[in-house]
């Protein structure tokens, strides 16, 4: 019951915060919002690459970086 009651707290505290957003920040929210999918795209098609590259030359890939004789 009591974390119930916390919950709808916390609820009602959100609420109350999201209405005090001004038109101005609501606009700088949205504005960082797409360029967070921007990057997550961005960082989503390099992991991409590299998947293809690992796939392709894996074996390779290891190579170049094991350690070989004390190096």
């Amino acid at each position: 019951m009591s974390q119930e009651r916390t919950s709808k707290s916390t609820e009602r505290r959100e609420e109350e915060a999201i209405a005090e957003v001004t038109p101005e920040q609501q606009r700088a929210l949205g504005e960082q919002a797409a360029r967070s999918t921007e990057l997550v795209d961005d960082i989503d098609s390099i992991l991409d690459e590299v998947d293809e590259v690992l796939e392709a030359n894996a074996e390779e890939f290891i190579t170049g970086f094991r350690q070989k004789g004390g190096q």
